[in-house]
């Protein structure tokens, strides 16, 4: 039976989402079990009886805050995200759950864990809705912000494997994001990602920044600079579209009854866009499966965040990243 870590105190919103998350997954999955970090008196409160013999806790105190620096995590050996990355580096745990500190869990993960073998620099990947029925994978989204073009091209082979081998994506397409389609689009580090990236298979080229909404390809690469930056804009572009429809909804009663009638259109629009369902993004490279979750993720993103861990740990995602990473040296 798979054993997930979960750091059950570094969210914005402390412990009780986070458990409460967790429970709706063990729920819904039997065949998986949980090792929770955190205050034991806080977190056993949380825990009803029935769940009690598939969760063990781990008992520290002290929590990475927002505000610390991701190096302080090195040092702190105390701390909920410290002993749940152990977990996972000494074979206790299979994958690893964090909605805390993402730079603590990128440097903890990296430096105590371990990269897979050829992987350089391991990336932050999520999905992105699309006008289609799909999803479309963006890569890096700010592990990265400096980025070679070798860094690039794994990038690319990172993503492609993990949408074949946990998004369930035959022949998945990858794209390079550019400032244009044609080849000769781009700055010295896509441009030369480009000529690396084109001996791979399904390789559809440059793509721009509204092909990731579009659904154009599966997999858009992208260094963390840029990568995060997409990120931070769609969710603000989202989160003023919202806006804007709630407001103008209420300014006359034919826009109110049209509400009524739209009402499952705004809802299936909600759900595309929130990252409650996606539950977090993955650290890819990483020896383990790591899954990092927004800091305000609520108990639906939990759940999700610890499906995405166990789809990964049951996958053959971390064997299949170096075979294809070799085949491209």
């Amino acid at each position: 039976m798979l054993k997930i870590a979960i750091d059950a105190m570094g969210g914005d919103f402390g412990s009780e989402p986070i458990i409460e998350g967790l429970i709706a997954a063990l729920r819904v999955n039997r065949d998986f079990s949980a090792i929770a970090v955190g205050k034991k008196s806080e977190l056993d409160f949380l825990i009803p009886n029935k769940y009690k013999s598939r969760i063990e806790i781990i008992d520290t105190n002290d929590v990475v805050n927002m505000q610390d620096g991701a190096t302080d995590a090195l040092k702190r050996k105390e701390s909920t995200i410290y002993k749940a990355v152990e977990l996972v580096r000494d074979g206790h745990a299979d994958a690893l759950v964090s909605a805390g500190h993402s730079g603590a869990s990128m440097s903890l993960a990296t430096l105590r864990i371990g990269r897979i073998k050829g992987v350089t620099r391991p990336a932050i990947a999520t999905l992105m809705p699309t006008s289609e029925n799909q999803n479309t994978l963006v890569l890096d989204i700010g592990a990265n912000v400096d980025c070679d073009a070798k860094n690039l091209l794994e990038f690319a082979i990172m993503g492609q494997v993990y949408a074949q081998d946990v998004l369930a994506l035959d022949d998945p397409i990858i794209g390079l994001l550019s400032n244009g389609e044609e080849e000769s689009k781009g700055n010295e580090l896509t441009k030369e990602a480009y000529d690396l990236m084109s001996q791979l298979p399904n390789f559809a080229g440059n793509v721009e920044g509204s092909d990731i909404f579009k659904g154009t390809v599966d997999v858009v690469v992208c260094d963390g600079f840029v990568g995060n930056i997409v990120l931070k804009t769609a969710e603000g572009v989202a989160d003023t579209i919202g806006q804007i429809l709630k407001k103008n909804l209420k300014r006359s009663l034919i826009s109110i009854a049209g509400a009524v009638l739209m009402r499952k259109v705004f809802k299936s629009l909600k759900v595309r866009v929130d990252y409650a369902e996606y539950g977090g993004a993955p650290l890819l490279g990483i020896k383990a499966p790591v899954i990092i979750a927004h800091g305000k993720s609520n108990p639906k993103a939990i759940k999700n965040a610890i499906f995405q861990a166990i789809n990964s740990a049951r996958s053959n995602l971390n064997e299949d990243i170096e075979q294809r990473l070799n085949e491209y040296k």
